[in-house]
């Protein structure tokens, strides 16, 4: 999926695939829905997709990147143990298990690499502080010695023909200690930012750049390996599908397989939701008010950001717009001590009192004079319309999406937050209103 330059997509901001803050290149962000990463949401289908940058993160990295050898299990071991030929279904399981297996290495060998190539250098030469440094990588050192653990106990079960009988029962045991990427992943968001914001720095930009061109980094940029454990987890639960798949009915390694499919589903969905409120205690901490009367109890008791993204008005200024739980949000961002920032452009909306309207192409009326920001009638494209009452008098706030499929998801991310809401007015609510407030 390619990203243009100053074209930002909304990001659905519900799932770790969403973990990555918005530069200023950032297309739409769903928050909640998985932690997989999707540049597009078009390709996001899967339920155990955690947290996006998730779908707020860089291109793709160049094609031509240098991918490690990988070799098939019966390319490494003879497909013939003892005298008796396997059958596909057996060889496919061993493929699995394998795959599982050299996946757990490649994942220790580049955790090892970021401390090595990036953490380590760039604190000896005083590049980052030490502070800035455990920001950005967080408890990445932690996750090292859970993974070789899994990696140790796997090659034991490993027969001397190369074949492995039964792998549930590691698992079982193991994931449980995933939930210390909990802390990993919630940093991610916090971590992204700062790193962006470092990068302006001739210095680290610098390094940063000679470690791309390097052929260590297979052409991968720092925050690709920053990111590779986040996407192993949410790979967890398809590689033992593929393992279960090819499980014969009455094979003892069955139950422990489906067990262990439901421990890492619940770990996934766990993780998901706290990395979703971080990011959500992260951008309310960033909002600026103008004056107090700004504030609004509907902000500070958020704790889910449904999606953000920037899009414009009928004038053509760039806002950037946050649809939290029960409250839409219409700031501009700026930097404001060498941080981004977003300051309140119009007071906050409810979302139970918010209407709206998908607006034709070429319907909505422009703003400002015809030779300004719109002259062009391309510039009358995919629009959409919110309004609501205040003061007894109907408001409205036009806003124009960078192409229909981002139209298309702001209006299903409000319709969705609307229903949510409206079926929440059914319980009471103050409950929800006496949870701890995030807002600084």
């Amino acid at each position: 999926c390619s990203q243009q330059d100053r074209v930002k997509p909304l990001s659905r901001v519900t799932s770790l695939a969403n973990l990555i803050p918005p530069v200023k290149t950032a297309p739409l962000k769903r928050i909640g829905q998985t932690l997989q990463r999707s540049i597009s949401f078009r390709s996001e289908s899967r339920t155990e997709t955690l947290m996006p940058p998730r779908p707020w993160t860089r291109p793709a990295p160049p094609a031509n990147t240098k991918r490690r050898d990988s070799k098939l299990w019966s390319e490494t071991f003879d497909v013939r143990l003892g005298h008796q030929m396997l059958s596909s279904k057996e060889i496919k399981r061993q493929e699995a298990i394998f795959e599982l297996s050299q996946g757990e290495r490649d994942l220790i060998e580049d955790l090892k690499l970021a401390k090595k190539a990036y953490h380590d250098p760039m604190l000896k030469l005083s590049i980052m502080t030490e502070h800035e440094l455990t920001q950005i990588f967080g408890t990445l050192d932690s996750l090292i010695p859970l993974h070789e653990d899994l990696l140790s106990r796997l090659r034991e079960a490993r027969k001397p023909d190369g074949s492995t009988e039964t792998v549930g029962h590691i698992l079982v045991d193991w994931l449980p200690c995933l939930d210390s990427y909990n802390s990993y992943c919630s940093n991610q968001v916090a971590a992204k930012a700062l790193l962006d914001h470092k990068k302006q720095d001739h210095r680290v930009h610098d390094f940063l750049q000679r470690c791309l061109e390097s052929p260590f980094s297979r052409k991968l940029d720092l925050w690709n390996f920053l990111d590779i454990p986040r996407s192993r987890l949410v790979k967890y639960p398809l590689l033992l599908r593929e393992i279960l798949k090819h499980t014969p009915n009455d094979h003892p390694d069955r139950q422990h397989l489906d067990e262990a499919i439901n421990m890492i589903q619940s770990i996934v969905a766990e993780i998901n939701t706290q990395t979703g409120e971080s990011e959500c205690r992260f951008y309310k901490e960033r909002l600026l008010y103008l004056e107090d009367s700004q504030r609004d109890l509907l902000i500070d008791s958020s704790r889910i950001l449904s999606c953000h993204g920037e899009l414009k008005n009928n004038r053509g200024a760039k806002l950037h717009v946050f649809l939290f739980q029960d409250v839409l949000v219409i700031t501009r961002a700026i930097t404001h001590s060498e941080q981004l920032h977003y300051q309140l452009y119009r007071q906050p909306i409810s979302v139970r009192e918010l209407q709206w309207e998908d607006l034709q192409d070429g319907e909505i009326r422009l703003g400002g004079s015809i030779r300004g920001a719109f002259s062009n009638n391309e510039r009358t494209k995919n629009f959409f319309r919110v309004s609501f009452h205040s003061g007894g008098q109907l408001q409205s706030h036009s806003f124009q999406a960078s192409d229909a499929f981002n139209k298309q998801q702001w209006l299903n991310c409000i319709r969705q937050a609307k229903g949510a809401a409206e079926s929440a007015s059914s319980y009471p609510t103050d409950r929800l209103l006496s949870s701890p407030s995030h807002h600084n």
